[in-house]
């Protein structure tokens, strides 16, 4: 009986240090997500204004007949299979909850989905994905790791200006950008966006993503050149893209790694009160038996 008290009051010790460890944890989370969510709320506007003047170029047909060279056609040879491109976006650790699990799985289904036999490849943003892919014998032609906990827009300018330079030399015929997206603290959702090439499709992608943009009614004059002009347009939306996809699954790795952790404690202060129930029966019966043994001794002497 000692050693079966001794045993529990061992766990419970153990489970009590991996509590503060899974809180400390959350706390971490808590605040991690809270610093991502400044940043996130103040460049949505940016992104948002971006996506609205790609839309309206769309509108006025500035974008038609883009030539290849701008790395951003849209004209391509229908007869020939896409080879597609997806850029996954997971994250470099563990501890995050369910969240890698459900864009890898959600991806996958995408990518069945949208290209079934067909040749393609993934760009991986953060080791889970990349090493994922990897095992699976997938074509892993780019990746990136060490994202920050709060990604600066240079970080992403790195990724942003590898696939297009991918895209130019003709590696791929389109790329989406596939991520989990942030709803709120307990809730996020599967997003694939095409990013390349700017075609009607990629323009309805972006158009679904809570951008409000008035119909065109007039044309646009353009200085000094559409060329020029979309030169400086296109690349900042496609940074735009990439960097607030990044943001946004960022807050909702930091969000899902909180309310694991979160869950983790409530696990533990369950056992916690579990196995203290547990210790007091088992003392309570321990001590009951010694009394018995007393008492039982005291009898025998009597007699």
């Amino acid at each position: 009986m000692g050693a079966s008290l001794n045993d529990v009051k061992h766990r419970i010790t153990s489970t009590k240090k991996t509590r503060q460890i899974t809180n400390a944890m959350e706390m971490v989370s808590q605040a991690k997500l809270n610093q991502i969510q400044k940043h996130t709320v103040s460049y949505a506007e940016y992104a948002s204004q971006i996506k609205s003047v790609v839309l309206h170029l769309a509108q006025s047909h500035i974008l038609d007949g883009l030539n290849k060279s701008s790395g951003h056609s849209a004209d391509k040879d229908q007869s020939k299979t896409k080879r597609s491109a997806y850029l996954i976006i997971t994250s470099d650790r563990g501890m995050v909850g369910s969240y890698n699990s459900n864009v890898i799985r959600e991806a996958n289904e995408f990518i069945e989905k949208h290209s079934g036999s067909n040749d393609f490849q993934i760009l991986a943003v953060g080791g889970t994905g990349s090493d994922f892919y990897k095992k699976r014998g997938d074509n892993v032609s780019y990746e990136y790791r060490g994202v920050s906990d709060v990604p600066t827009f240079n970080e992403v300018r790195q990724i942003v200006k590898m696939v297009t330079s991918m895209y130019d030399k003709d590696q791929f015929d389109e790329l989406y950008v596939c991520y989990e997206h942030f709803v709120n603290r307990l809730i996020s959702r599967f997003r694939a966006e095409k990013m390349l090439p700017i075609d009607d499709e990629a323009i309805a992608s972006a158009a679904s993503q809570d951008i409000v943009v008035k119909p065109m009614s007039a044309e646009y004059d353009v200085e000094p050149s559409e060329k020029e002009v979309l030169n400086v347009i296109l690349p900042q939306y496609s940074e735009s893209l990439v960097y607030g996809a990044i943001l946004d699954a960022k807050t909702s790795e930091h969000a899902s790694s909180s309310t694991a952790m979160k869950s983790a404690s409530d696990n533990a202060d369950d056992l916690i009160s579990s196995l203290e129930l547990k210790y007091n029966r088992a003392r309570q019966a321990a001590i009951t038996t010694e009394i018995t043994e007393i008492t039982g001794g005291q009898e025998a002497l009597s007699h």
